[in-house]
């Protein structure tokens, strides 16, 4: 028995050894999976990217800010001028976090009062929300403690108590109000069942083909290589776009996640990005033989992309290089585009550059699948 064992487990090692492809995927998917992992994984934030609407206009408005721009937490990109500026940069996604600084913030603190400042923070990311909160929380407080001490060198100690706190914060979480992470892992969940399933399906639907011998069958017949593409694809199409209204669905009713866009919308966002993972699974289809090694091809490409999202962990804490590497991952545009149509409302006006993005790559994709899988069947 144990010789026949041995003989087994010998054959197999000679069988992996043999086939090139399978060398492939069990070398380089870890090694990917591990750097991918290993630069991406971060869970602190920094570079919040983050704007000020200063109202006051004064020393102490100007002391505060320095604090922000003086850490690596916050980038402070934009000074604004007006709450519709404010509104406008956190619907179309460019700042996470604002300050707004009432204009009698440094009257009240000469006074001994409380300075009126608003922070708001873009809570699409409930996470992340979360966290910026805590920064800005901290910065305050050193700020509130540098004027305390002020007061005490002006006013003495008895009179700390009555004066108050130098700075009365009021939080305000946009978006997501109350900071439920569900309200935005589901809009995500869609994008990522969306990937799995037309990529997955496409990819074995061919090479079940190729396994079972019937590939070679269909292609004697009158049937042409576009045609059989077509056949292969627009079911899992179908299959894809049905997925997400169904996962909406679920997100809707069962979660309780607000939808506030159009379903349109989202329909349109679905098809762009389609365009990415089908051609993806066609191209998986022609580099594998057996649906053993489109699987592991599949996961090779799903879990970078996954991570690359920004989904689960924020692109701007990520290396200057993978942040850029990110601009090629449709997913990072679907998330934000799913994401943007449930919580902001957003519509084709403000979603255009990811939907743009999404079929540009698509079509590239779909361009190399179509031309490799007409070689690869010819």
């Amino acid at each position: 028995m144990w010789r026949r064992i041995r003989n087994i487990i010998i054959k197999e090692f000679i069988q992996v050894l043999r086939d090139k492809k399978l060398r492939f995927f069990l070398i380089v998917p870890p090694l990917v999976q591990l750097l991918t992992y290993g630069y991406v994984v971060n869970f602190d934030i920094k570079h919040v990217a983050t704007a000020v609407f200063d109202e006051s206009r004064t020393m102490e408005s100007r002391q505060l800010v320095d604090r922000f721009t003086s850490n690596d937490w916050f980038d402070v990109k934009y000074f604004i001028n007006s709450k519709k500026e404010l509104l406008d940069l956190i619907d179309r996604g460019e700042i996470t976090m604002a300050m707004w600084i009432q204009w009698d913030f440094a009257t009240r603190l000469r006074q001994g009062k409380s300075g009126r400042l608003q922070v708001i923070v873009d809570a699409t990311d409930s996470n992340a929300a979360l966290i910026v909160n805590r920064y800005a929380g901290t910065v305050i407080a050193d700020y509130n403690q540098e004027q305390l001490n002020r007061r005490l060198a002006s006013k003495g100690q008895q009179w700390v108590g009555q004066l108050g706190l130098p700075l009365n914060i009021e939080p305000r979480a946009w978006v997501n109000d109350n900071l439920i992470s569900r309200y935005s892992m589901v809009p995500g969940v869609i994008a990522m069942v969306v990937l799995l399933v037309s990529l997955m399906l496409t990819a074995l639907s061919v090479v079940r083909e190729k396994e079972i011998g019937t590939l070679e069958q269909i292609l004697v017949t009158p049937i042409r290589p576009i045609e059989l593409m077509l056949g292969k694809t627009i079911p899992f199409v179908i299959i894809s776009v049905l997925e997400v209204a169904m996962v909406t669905a679920l997100g809707i009713l069962w979660f309780e996640v607000p939808f506030r866009g159009s379903f349109l919308v989202l329909l349109l966002g679905t098809l762009a990005f389609l365009f990415n993972s089908v051609g993806l699974g066609l191209l998986i289809s022609t580099i594998s033989s057996t649906q053993q090694q489109a699987m592991m091809a599949g996961n090779l490409f799903l879990t970078p992309a996954i991570l690359l999202s920004g989904l689960i962990f924020p692109i701007a804490n990520m290396p200057v290089f993978f942040q850029y590497l990110t601009r090629l991952n449709p997913l990072m545009y679907f998330v934000i585009v799913t994401q943007s149509i449930f919580l902001r409302g957003a519509g084709v006006g403000l979603l255009w550059p990811e939907i743009l993005a999404m079929t540009v790559l698509g079509m590239g994709m779909l361009g190399l699948a179509v031309a490799r899988f007409k070689v690869h069947l010819a």
